[in-house]
């Protein structure tokens, strides 16, 4: 079927948002390199949005690459595979780039698996068929991206098997497969969409198929005409269909997105599959590939490791649980400049310091900026600008839910909605009087929450 798309070539987009400099030429150009194994990993058992894991394996067990080593605890939570073959050492707590304190599952590496190129094929490699997929069952679609521990790549990591499996109470009918990569600095959705379009083609038919949606479309920005080009080519004679979008920040948010491609807006506090869509990332889409096709878990993911504060800014194949430290070894380290370390991209990622953070499933970048790339200012009071308002894509006010979150008014929090807020920070980038906008709306949201719990 094919759908009457709002996003025709380069016209497809939504209302407020920013440009901030895009500063991807550090690392579009760099063609994805396979890290070798590490000497060891570290497992968070937390690793998506919803429950844990629950630990399979015992100090001194040796595990194989592969081998599930945590079960998941609830509907919304998945499993956990060894990224490594080796020795599973002692439990031990952790703290993660978003500053949440974890149980993990540490692996001393021991034994082989491919390396190089032949790891490559392993997991982006070989024939990925684009016909003849009617004969998958859609439930056991869902068991298979289930049992390989899949969860969205592009940095929410809600579990996939939830998101991709077939539903009566509300019906699917397109599936948009997110291909924007619009936070500034990252490359790595852009570097997979270029080198392997053919996993994220087969893997959307498959979710596709799970779901009993009709349409497909993926969605990316006017930016990535050599990605464009190669997902057209990947996607001939099968019917989706590739929307080509305004290059603007945040057009990869998933009701953004929807409202870009098909002009459907989802109601306020509503999800995507209330206007019968479901969204998911590019990377996502060659896990599923993976997952349905040859039955392998994820246990690696591919990883910008960009900014003006590395020696040389890479795209990196590398497996869950490597530090940050080791990632940054790979890239030639940091320049005597290196200013700031954030987990993610520069708009909605995560400072932090300590280089033996572990990298989780959800972890789609490192950005190392330099001096002159981070900038800083003294909080001032508002203005009264109204520059915030102007950019909110949720139509918010963000000084008012900031505001209220500082003086801890839940009721008042509430009022102003703002669990709308999604923390793009596209408010705190134009904010004058640089108040730390998105810091205080993310405790303000933490404390609604933790109220809705009792």
């Amino acid at each position: 079927m094919a759908l009457k798309l709002h996003g025709f070539e380069g016209r497809g987009t939504f209302a407020h948002g920013i440009h901030p400099p895009d500063r991807k030429a550090l690392s579009k150009d760099a063609p994805i390199r396979v890290m070798p194994t590490p000497d060891a990993v570290v497992l968070s058992l937390h690793q998506n949005i919803g429950g844990p894991c629950e630990p399979l394996v015992k100090p001194r067990q040796t595990v194989a690459w592969g081998e599930t080593i945590g079960k998941g605890t609830t509907f919304v939570s998945t499993t956990l595979h060894a990224s490594v073959p080796g020795i599973v050492q002692r439990p031990m707590r952790v703290t993660l780039a978003n500053g949440r304190h974890m149980d993990t599952l540490p692996i001393q590496a021991q034994g082989e698996i491919p390396s190089g190129q032949a790891l490559w094929e392993d997991i982006f490699g070989g024939d990925w068929p684009s016909t003849g997929l009617d004969g998958y069952d859609p439930a056991q679609i869902s068991r298979n991206i289930n049992d390989a521990g899949l969860v969205g790549l592009g940095g929410a990591a809600f579990p996939t098997h939830v998101k991709i499996m077939p539903s009566d109470k509300k019906p699917i009918h397109t599936l948009i497969v997110n291909g924007c990569e619009c936070e500034p600095y990252l490359t790595s959705d852009y570097r997979l969409m270029v080198e392997a379009p053919a996993p994220i083609v087969t893997g959307a038919l498959l979710a596709a198929r799970s779901l009993g949606a009709k349409c497909i479309v993926i969605g990316v920005e006017d930016n990535k005409a050599p990605a464009i080009a190669a997902l057209k080519k990947a996607a001939a004679g099968t019917g989706i269909q590739v929307a080509v979008l305004k290059t603007k920040y945040p057009q990869g948010s998933e009701k953004h997105l929807i409202q870009a491609v098909i002009n459907r807006q989802v109601p306020l506090g509503g999800l995507p599959s209330d206007v019968g869509v479901a969204i998911s990332n590019v990377g996502t889409m060659a896990a599923v590939a993976r997952a349905v096709i040859h039955k392998k878990p994820l246990t690696h993911r591919v990883i910008s490791v960009t900014g003006g504060g590395i020696v040389n800014p890479s795209n990196v194949l590398a497996p869950i649980g490597v530090s940050f430290g080791a990632l940054v070894d790979f890239c030639g380290g940091l320049r005597p400049d290196a200013a700031r370390m954030v987990a993610g991209g520069p708009m909605m990622g995560f400072a932090f310091t300590n280089l033996d953070t572990p990298v989780t499933k959800g972890t789609s970048g490192l950005t190392v900026m330099n001096g002159d790339e981070v900038t800083a200012g003294e909080e001032t009071v508002c203005v009264r600008c109204g520059k915030c308002v102007d950019v909110c894509p949720m139509r918010l006010v963000p000084t008012k839910i900031a505001m209220a979150s500082r003086h801890q008014n839940i009721s008042l929090s509430r009022r102003y909605n703002i669990m709308a807020c999604f923390e793009c920070g596209s408010c705190a980038y134009t904010c004058p009087a640089h108040i730390p906008l998105v810091q205080l709306i993310r405790a303000g949201k933490a404390r609604v929450a933790a109220a809705d719990r009792g």
